[in-house]
């Protein structure tokens, strides 16, 4: 069995979050996620998000706080997801891996199928926004 360590970034703007759509070729193909990757040898969990953010979305961003972490475990792998608040910085949202990407009302986050990994902080962050 595979075991990775994955980022997520909670990237919120204007009463939205920033949401990317797994591809059609990708094993959760048209699942949601919150955007980030996998941490290569050597990487912080901070430098990877960043990293990732800029490769798969064409932007730079400042990690702000830790917001949580999730398992979730399946035959083919044991995923350990670990999400951070960030702050966008600078340049333009141009996905490269992404089947799509939106920016989403916080509340209707929920209406979205989104990846086993990401689910548990979708409860947190309408918690966060005083959602139901």
């Amino acid at each position: 069995m595979i075991r990775k360590t994955v980022t997520a970034a909670i990237l919120e703007r204007d009463g939205c979050v920033l949401l990317a759509q797994r591809p059609a070729s990708d094993v959760l193909a048209f699942l949601w996620e919150f955007p980030g990757g996998t941490v290569e040898p050597g990487e912080t969990l901070e430098e990877c998000l960043c990293r990732e953010i800029l490769e798969e979305l064409g932007i730079h961003v400042e990690v702000l706080s830790f917001f949580g972490e999730s398992r979730h475990c399946d035959d083919r792998a044991e995923i350990r997801l670990m999400a951070y608040k960030v702050r966008w910085i600078s340049g333009h949202i141009c996905p490269s891996v992404h089947g799509d990407v939106r920016w989403v009302p916080i509340g209707d986050v929920p209406r979205y199928a989104m990846a086993p990994a990401d689910r548990p902080f979708v409860r947190r962050l309408l918690d966060e926004h005083g959602g139901p």
